[in-house]
């Protein structure tokens, strides 16, 4: 008797192991980009996430969603109807943890605004003599904090931003009193890129306060 009920539960976790290995996989892709005014929002690589969430079955649990260093984002899921969420202190931008309600049904595209604390604009890079240098302007888009740092990043690689760089210059103090002005930046053509013959650079802003950076679109720098 023993050796029966020992071969009907062994059949038994042989069964749901073969249903849960034989779920298909999801097939519909949700994409979309974070923005402000209508423009992707840069990020750092891997440092800004949304969430996702399925209500009606009895997992309930989150889909995290990374954001791309332009901005953009995109998801394998199945059709159905979800609850997107941007997370508290996860971005550059004003805390808004209302809920988006997004349908997928084969593809589905959504734009997620955001409202950042510095935005900056005119970005120019370029290689000048034996230096790399770059201008923008930086302008105040909420109130309520203070700019604590605006940074020129190069990298040997198209990933660029506070970790991802192999040199940096920073404006900070009274080099940030008076943003109706460019800001300009310089620093040495760094070893590493010179035998490349080209390299990659972002200007970020930073937020007192606020853990993540708001950073330009990436230029490649020909040297």
């Amino acid at each position: 008797m023993k050796t029966i009920v020992f071969s009907l539960l062994a059949a038994t976790v042989m069964l749901t192991s073969c249903e849960k290995d034989n779920f298909a996989e999801p097939t519909s892709m949700l994409k979309g980009r974070v923005i402000y005014e209508n423009q992707p929002v840069g990020v750092r690589t891997n440092g800004v996430q949304l969430e996702l969430w399925q209500p009606g079955y009895q997992l309930f649990t989150k889909i995290p969603v990374q954001i791309a260093q332009d901005g953009s984002f995109s998801a394998s899921l199945f059709n159905g109807n979800y609850k997107l969420v941007r997370l508290r202190g996860n971005g550059p931008w004003v805390d808004n943890t209302d809920t988006i309600n997004v349908s997928v049904q084969g593809a589905a595209t959504i734009d997620v605004p955001v409202q950042p604390y510095f935005v900056i604009k005119n970005e120019k890079m370029q290689k000048s003599g034996t230096n790399l240098t770059a201008s923008c302007l930086v302008s105040q888009a909420t109130t309520g904090r203070a700019i604590e740092r605006v940074t020129f990043y190069v990298s040997t690689t198209q990933y660029v931003d506070i970790n991802n760089n192999v040199a940096k210059v920073d404006k900070t103090g009274s080099d940030l009193t008076d943003l109706t002005k460019e800001m300009a930046f310089s620093l040495a053509v760094p070893a590493s890129v010179t035998s490349k013959g080209y390299c990659y650079g972002r200007v970020g802003v930073k937020t007192v306060g606020v853990a993540e950076m708001l950073y330009t679109p990436v230029q490649k720098i020909t040297l």
